[in-house]
């Protein structure tokens, strides 16, 4: 289903909420059953069995690895971090920090140093541009001084 191939063992990520079935975003679980005649297949989250349909397939994804950005909020045993020049536009102190605060045990940084002493050194996260000060004040212009 949408070009991957789902097999029972495999560790899956649910990509969205869904309240119906009780499991959200950023939830990991190993699927335990596939129904190929009923075009199901069956995933453990925790102890809690959640039945997915064939049409509801693209709320998963296989996560035998995963972005810093989907780990947030998440622990792992063991986190496996690339650090290289060649990905200098990720090479921000934020996204170390994130990396490496994921790991509950182990964490191993592979790369050069040069680029971990790059990203360490950058703080400049890039802006946001959320309009979220003005939407709490409209009173604010966007440059956060006041109105007029």
């Amino acid at each position: 289903r949408g070009g991957y191939t789902y097999r029972q063992g495999d560790r899956v990520m649910q990509q969205r909420n869904n309240y119906d079935k009780d499991v959200f975003n950023g939830d990991l679980g190993y699927i335990r059953e596939v129904d190929t005649e009923e075009r199901t297949l069956k995933v453990d989250f925790d102890g809690k069995w959640v039945e997915y349909d064939i049409t509801e397939l693209d709320e998963l994804t296989l996560a035998y690895a995963t972005t810093i950005h989907k780990a947030q909020g998440s622990e792992y045993p063991i986190v496996v971090m690339p650090v290289l020049m060649t990905h200098f536009v990720m090479l921000q102190r934020n996204l170390i920090y994130t990396g490496i605060t994921r790991a509950k045990k182990i964490c191993v940084l592979i790369g050069a140093t040069k680029a971990l002493a790059y990203a360490v050194h950058n703080m400049s996260v890039l802006k946001r541009n959320t309009s979220l000060r003005e939407r709490l004040n409209p009173s604010l212009t966007t440059d956060g001084k006041l109105r007029g």
